[in-house]
């Protein structure tokens, strides 16, 4: 329920001549290119990447020394692409807790790739896995957007369900246990296992997003062993200027289009002398123009998984914190 869907957006950005195209990148351009891929820290190569491909994309330059793409907006046909991939992620998720059995995605891998995978979490390692729905057995176009899907789990070794279950409703701490992406946290409103939070997200690759919003969320007890949740980001709007005197949100949905939308499902489940935790997150971003999306698509898709990595390892530390 964190930052995991940031991303660098950079649609509407268009060359400064004409003919900038022509009929292809330079040689030169193309084997600089080859050679930045070889390199191994990913930032390093992005800024890199912006910078070879500015010599031929002058608009880049501005992307490389910190400035925002030109706004977005979030279009009907967009959201409604969305809502129905998050309508069949939902009806999926459903099916699979009341059948109550393999509940973690690892489940379902053949038996000698499940127990590796088992005693890698029993190591410490996240198990993470990109996931796409079909509709029909078809792939969900999304016109004007990228929807992100992933599912990660990790074990929290002598941890306890209940143990699990407090940390992850402290909302007001969550900027302690999950910063510096979550900077502020609090809870609005909470009745019984329903949530209303506020979390502003800061997220930096080449340039800092920041980022109001609301959640509402809801806890499930499936057993004395296990327990579920459901989250969805309500309002979420970009900050400009922020921590300034003149800091203000700009429209929700007509904006740079870091994060349009944020759906998140946990998954708890206490055996192996630990808990289980799971937690799979589908979030909404604007789509990259074709130009460019040979260079950046593959840097800024790598975001929501990294970010839920993240979350995933800090939410142990968190549980291990506090006891």
């Amino acid at each position: 329920m964190h930052a995991e869907g940031l991303r660098v957006g950079v649609e509407g950005w268009k060359p400064h001549h004409s003919n900038a195209l022509g009929i292809g990148l330079p040689v030169a351009m193309t084997r600089m290119v080859r050679h930045l891929k070889a390199m191994h820290d990913n930032r390093t190569r992005l800024r890199a990447i912006l910078l070879a491909t500015a010599a031929v994309y002058p608009a880049v330059a501005d992307f490389t020394q910190g400035a925002e793409p030109e706004p977005a907006k979030l279009r009907a046909n967009t959201l409604e692409a969305f809502d129905r991939y998050v309508k069949l992620t939902k009806a999926r998720n459903e099916e699979e807790l009341k059948r109550g059995t393999s509940l973690l995605w690892i489940d379902q891998l053949p038996a000698p790739e499940r127990a590796e995978a088992y005693a890698a979490l029993k190591r410490g390692e996240v198990k993470m896995k990109k996931l796409e729905m079909l509709d029909s057995g078809k792939p969900i176009a999304c016109p004007g957007g990228i929807i992100h899907h992933w599912t990660g789990v990790m074990f929290i070794a002598k941890a306890k369900l209940d143990e699990v279950l407090r940390m992850l409703e402290d909302y007001n701490k969550h900027s302690v246990y999950y910063g510096p992406d979550v900077e502020r946290s609090k809870i609005e409103s909470r009745s019984g296992d329903h949530f209303r939070v506020f979390l502003r997200f800061r997220r930096h690759k080449v340039i800092t997003v920041v980022l109001n919003t609301e959640h509402e969320i809801d806890y499930f007890h499936d057993g004395p062993e296990r327990a579920h949740s459901r989250s969805s980001a309500v309002r979420i709007a970009e900050v400009e200027n922020p921590g300034k005197s003149d800091e203000r949100e700009k429209p929700p949905g007509d904006d740079g289009g870091f994060l349009w939308r944020m759906e998140t499902w946990w998954r708890m489940e206490e055996r192996d002398g630990g808990v289980y935790v799971q937690s799979e997150v589908v979030s909404l971003t604007r789509d990259i123009p074709v130009v460019l999306s040979w260079v950046i698509k593959p840097f800024v898709t790598s975001i929501p998984k990294e970010t839920l990595t993240a979350t995933l390892v800090a939410t142990r530390k968190a549980v291990q914190g506090r006891r």
